[in-house]
C-alpha cells in the first residue's frame, strides 16, 4: 500500500534523536561499503518489506513529483494484489510504499529522510531531484540506509566509492549533454551554440558534457552562456540576451519546472528568435510541456534525449508491458489518463529493478540488498530502448545507462542519428 505524509515544519526533537543516532551508528562504523551481516535490518518482516521515497508532490514540480512515485507504486500494489514477491530467501513479501512530500525543498527532503528512519523504513528509493537528494545523501550513508534507484543523473550517486549506499536510476546528466554534443560534432554545418544552464550540479553536468564532446570540432562554436536559478519566477532577460547572439543552437540545461521550461520557448518566440532547441530528457515532455506552451510547432527541431520509449505512445500503450502499466496507473493511483511525465514510466521501471534484487536477496538485511542490487546485469526491463539494458555492476554508472537523442514530431519523439 502506498502512504504519503507531508512534512513542512522545522526539524522536530524527535527528528533531532534520529539525527543523532544516526551518526552515532556513523562514526561507530565508519559509513562503511556494505557487508554481509546474518541479522535482520529494520523495514522487512517475513512477510513484508518497507520503503519509503521523498518527492515534490506539491509545487512547481508536483506533475513529476507525484509522476516519481505513482509509477512504483502501481508497480508494488499490482505485485501485492497478485500475493507479493519471492524473495532470494525462499521468503513471499508485499511491499508497504510510503511517499513523503519534500515540495522540491532540501531541507524537507533531509527532514522527510529523518521520518523515514523513525518510520522504520527499509530502504528509500526512486526518490526525485539532484538537489532534494543531495540533501540526505550523507545521512543516509552515516545511517547506512540504502538510497537507491534515485531520480537524478547527478553521477555522485553512482560513484559506488563516494556513494557505497546508493545508485541512480537515469542516465548522468554528462552523458545527455554529451550525447548531443556528439551529433553536433558530426554535422556537416557549422553551428554557433547559445547556452543556458540552471546554476547547480544538473545544469552544469549538461554543460560540461556537451563541452567535452564539442571540443576540438571546428564546425561548432559557443558563442554565449548564461545561468539561471532554479528559484527564478522566469528566465525572459536570459532568453533576450541570448537571443542577441544570433546563435541557430539553443541548447537550454534545463530542470522539468513547467513554468520555465514553456516560458523559455514563448519568450524566445516572443521576440521572433527560433533556433533548434535541445532540452534534457527530465524537461521535454510533448503533453505536458511541448504542446502546452503553444509555440513548439515554430522552431526548426527540438531535441532532447532518451534511454526508454514512452509508455505515452499510441504504438507502446499496445504492448502487453504498455498495457499492464497504463492498468496499474489507472486502478491504483490518481494517474487516470495516459501519463505526460515519462517519470511515471521511469519510477515503473525502478521498481522492476527493485523486484530483481529482491528476488537476489538471500538474507533479510540491507547489507545483502545492496549486494543483490549491485549484481543485476543484462535485465530487460519495461520500456528501455532498443539495445538498452539494465546493469548495476559498474562501480560509477546507473542502471540505465544507455542514451539516445531523439527529435520532437509534434505529437512525441523519433530517434535519430543525425541533425536535420
Amino acid at each position: 500500500m502506498l502512504k504519503t505524509a507531508t512534512f513542512r515544519r522545522a526539524i522536530t526533537p524527535i527528528a533531532l534523536a534520529v539525527i543523532a543516532a544516526t551518526a552515532l551508528v556513523g562514526c561507530a562504523r565508519g559509513g562503511a561499503t556494505p557487508a554481509a551481516s546474518a541479522t535482520s535490518s529494520p523495514g522487512i518482516t517475513d512477510t513484508t518489506i518497507k520503503i519509503g521515497t521523498t518527492s515534490p508532490l506539491t509545487g512547481n514540480a508536483a506533475g513529476v513529483g507525484n509522476c516519481a512515485v505513482d509509477g512504483a507504486k502501481a508497480y508494488f500494489e499490482a505485485k501485492n494484489a497478485d500475493g507479493g514477491i519471492e524473495f532470494g530467501d525462499g521468503k513471499t513479501r508485499t511491499v508497504e510504499f510510503v511517499a513523503y512530500d519534500d515540495g522540491y525543498d532540501p531541507q524537507r527532503a533531509l527532514a522527510n529522510f529523518q521520518q523515514m528512519v523513525s518510520d522504520g523504513v527499509f530502504a528509500a528509493a526512486f526518490s526525485l531531484g539532484t538537489p532534494t537528494n543531495r540533501a540526505w545523501r550523507e545521512a543516509a550513508i552515516k545511517a547506512e540506509v540504502p538510497q537507491v534507484l534515485v531520480q537524478t543523473g547527478d553521477p555522485l550517486f553512482s560513484d559506488e566509492k563516494e556513494s557505497p549506499w546508493q545508485l541512480g536510476l537515469l542516465p548522468i546528466y554528462q552523458q545527455e549533454g554529451e550525447a548531443f554534443g556528439k551529433l553536433l560534432a558530426s554535422s556537416p554545418e557549422k553551428h554557433r551554440v547559445a547556452i543556458l544552464f540552471q546554476n547547480d550540479d544538473f545544469g552544469r553536468g549538461y554543460v560540461e558534457g556537451l563541452k567535452e564532446a564539442v571540443k576540438g570540432a571546428d564546425n561548432v562554436e559557443i558563442v554565449k552562456e548564461l545561468s539561471y536559478e532554479a528559484t527564478a519566477a522566469d528566465v525572459n532577460a536570459q532568453i533576450t540576451d541570448l537571443a542577441s547572439s544570433d546563435a541557430d543552437i539553443f541548447f537550454n540545461a534545463m530542470s522539468s519546472l513547467a513554468p520555465l521550461v514553456m516560458g523559455s520557448l514563448q519568450q524566445a518566440d516572443a521576440i521572433g528568435w527560433h533556433p533548434s532547441f535541445f532540452l534534457p530528457s527530465t524537461s521535454s515532455s510533448p503533453g505536458a510541456l511541448l504542446e502546452p506552451s503553444g509555440v513548439a510547432d515554430r522552431f526548426p527541431a527540438i531535441y532532447s534525449t532518451a534511454s526508454t520509449v514512452s509508455p505515452a505512445a499510441p504504438a507502446v500503450q499496445e504492448t502487453a508491458d504498455g498495457k499492464a502499466f497504463l492498468s496499474a496507473l489507472a486502478e491504483y493511483t490518481g494517474q487516470k489518463e495516459v501519463p505526460s511525465f515519462p517519470q511515471c514510466g521511469w519510477s515503473w521501471i525502478g521498481a522492476s529493478i527493485m523486484e530483481q534484487a529482491f528476488t537476489k536477496m538471500t538474507e533479510p538485511t540491507r547489507e545483502g540488498f545492496m549486494e543483490a542490487l549491485r549484481s543485476i546485469k543484462d535485465f530487460a526491463a519495461p520500456f528501455l530502448i532498443d539495445d538498452g539494458v539494465i546493469d548495476t555492476t559498474h562501480p560509477d554508472l546507473p542502471a540505465m545507462s544507455t542514451v539516445a537523442v531523439q527529435k520532437y514530431n509534434g505529437k512525441g519523439f523519433d530517434l535519430v542519428t543525425s541533425l536535420d
